[in-house]
């Protein structure tokens, strides 16, 4: 299952690739990789994702700053819930 964080990059990579109109075959030759490994990444199911050099070569093609595909503020979903007496 993919974070918070990662489907907050991806539903990004996806807005801006729907603005410009563009298919994920295209996303995928402009940035080297397959039509499919596009995908995969947009398919909440698949553990594909993009990292920090899609990422770079993302800001290229859309022309903006690696800073647009993050939030402002981070996701806590990763952290650990706190011991309750329940559980002991």
């Amino acid at each position: 299952m993919k974070s918070k964080i990662e489907l907050f990059v991806i539903d990004r990579v996806r807005k801006l690739r729907y603005e410009e109109k563009m298919s994920q075959a295209k996303l995928a030759d402009l940035l080297g990789v397959t039509k499919a490994f596009v995908g995969n990444v947009e398919n909440e199911n698949r553990e594909e994702k993009y990292n920090l050099n899609h990422i770079n070569e993302l800001a290229v093609i859309f022309n903006c700053s690696v800073k647009s595909f993050f939030p402002d503020e981070p996701f806590d979903d990763n952290r650990e819930q706190p011991v309750s007496d329940e559980n002991l």
